[in-house]
């Protein structure tokens, strides 16, 4: 145990005191959040950032001229000139895209001598769209100010039933948000961690030091010292990130509410005017919108319980780590080189890129379907499918104990197994592993 202890700490100590850990651990929660800050920011602010664009208009049809509503990233101008005169000249007369309406309405052209965004091509559609509409509502005698009025959009608030009957706010955005984070960063952490296990395993065959370290422990002390001691460097590395991003969301979450609050109020006032259909009715700006989002995600995001949260995300990241980089460690013992690597890699982690995919549609929908549900029990997939649908609350406390037990004992299982190849690869050079090669390492007696 002694033996062990020693190899925990001189691999812990020696990552930990690099200038590169220290820069990384407390650099990255400012990024983050500042990251955070930049994309409301400019998410609220997205009319004033966008380049004018201006379009020249010709109207074959009369149906659309001066009704196109200027924003403050387009703004049109009708043309009269005929359009095989105009569309070689526009580029010239300083538009950006010519928009040809011809008077059957059918095969609309939208020239530029860029390509158009979707963005911008999709807002001229729309407008257009909305402009026929109300035009043909009104010959059909339509009163399109009751149509719109008519027309209310219903939001729905989900709420979530305890087993008390008390009723609170389900927070589905958050919940969406805090899953799929933890869920990523479990994902990045165990390529991470477990690439280092299995390069320093690669570096101390190749230079020979394997040899003396054996004489003094044994391979399988060894092989659990490296892992320990680099899975303490990632543990302490995302404890004090999440510690320092606890801090600094707290004191930035505020002023971002505030900030956003405020921009999205002076964007909305330039706009008001603009923000009005065919008829004059009143519409929100897409600023108003946006700003009313991010404050509403913000708010959700305290709503989070952090413990629980906090305990599993670290649970799983630590188990998951265990287990992956044991099976990493004997994949470095196995080869040379990194290059020999990839034939073991990729069945490896092919569980964990099949759940990170299938987290991205199915767990996330339905996070409490059979599926689901298999894929947080199985230990080479639960890390990531289990941070997904914790923050749903939907696990029950047997689902995440059994999860938990299962962790634990596929952690004890893919040790035992890498460690009967550790054993014999860190000692055999100059000959390329196979899959047979490794199960007949796999049934030497000791």
């Amino acid at each position: 145990m002694d033996k062990i202890l020693l190899i925990i700490q001189r691999e812990y100590f020696s990552r930990v005191k690099k200038k590169s850990f220290l820069v990384l651990t407390f650099l990255v929660p400012v990024l983050f959040i500042g990251m955070i800050g930049l994309i409301a920011f400019i998410t609220a602010s997205q009319n004033e950032f966008g380049d004018l664009k201006k379009v020249a208009v010709i109207d074959e049809s009369g149906r659309f001229v001066n009704k196109m509503k200027n924003g403050n990233n387009m703004s049109f101008t009708y043309v009269t000139k005929p359009f095989e005169t105009t569309k070689k000249a526009f580029i010239k007369d300083g538009y950006d895209y010519l928009l040809y309406i011809p008077s059957s309405l059918t095969g609309v052209q939208l020239l530029g001598e860029k390509k158009p965004s979707p963005l911008t091509s999709g807002k001229i559609e729309d407008d257009l769209s909305n402009l026929i509409r109300s035009q043909r509502l009104v010959e059909a005698g339509i009163d399109t100010v009751v149509l719109a009025k008519a027309q209310k959009h219903i939001s729905i608030s989900p709420q979530q039933v305890k087993a008390n009957g008390a009723i609170e706010d389900a927070h589905v955005v958050a919940s969406l948000a805090v899953g799929f984070i933890c869920a990523f960063l479990i994902y990045l952490s165990l390529f991470l961690y477990g690439a280092q296990v299995m390069r320093g395993v690669i570096e101390e065959k190749v230079s020979r030091i394997i040899e003396v370290i054996i004489s003094s422990v044994k391979p399988f002390q060894l092989m659990l010292g490296k892992i320990l001691g680099i899975g303490l460097v990632g543990l302490t590395q995302f404890i004090l990130w999440i510690a320092l991003t606890l801090v600094l969301s707290t004191v930035a979450g505020t002023v971002l509410v505030k900030n956003v609050k405020a921009k999205t109020e002076q964007v909305s006032a330039a706009q008001h005017m603009m923000a009005q259909d065919t008829q004059g009715t009143q519409v929100d700006s897409p600023a108003a919108e946006s700003g009313n989002k991010m404050e509403n995600v913000l708010k959700e995001l305290q709503s989070i319980p952090v413990t629980k949260t906090i305990s599993c995300f670290l649970f799983y990241f630590l188990f998951g780590y265990l287990l992956y980089s044991s099976l990493f460690a004997a994949v470095g013992s196995a080869v040379d080189n990194e290059t020999e690597t990839q034939q073991f890699m990729f069945p490896i982690t092919l569980p964990l890129i099949f759940t990170f995919a299938l987290a991205q549609s199915v767990i996330i929908n339905n996070p409490d379907s059979p599926l689901a549900i298999w894929l947080s029990m199985i230990p080479f997939t639960s890390p990531i499918a289990m941070m997904i649908r914790i923050p749903f609350g939907g696990v029950t406390n047997l689902q995440l104990a059994a999860s938990m037990l299962f962790m634990v004992l596929g952690f004890l299982f893919t040790t035992w197994v890498a460690s009967r190849i550790y054993r014999v690869g860190i000692l055999m050079y100059g000959k390329k592993a196979s899959y047979k090669e490794l199960a007949k390492w796999f049934m030497y007696k000791d």
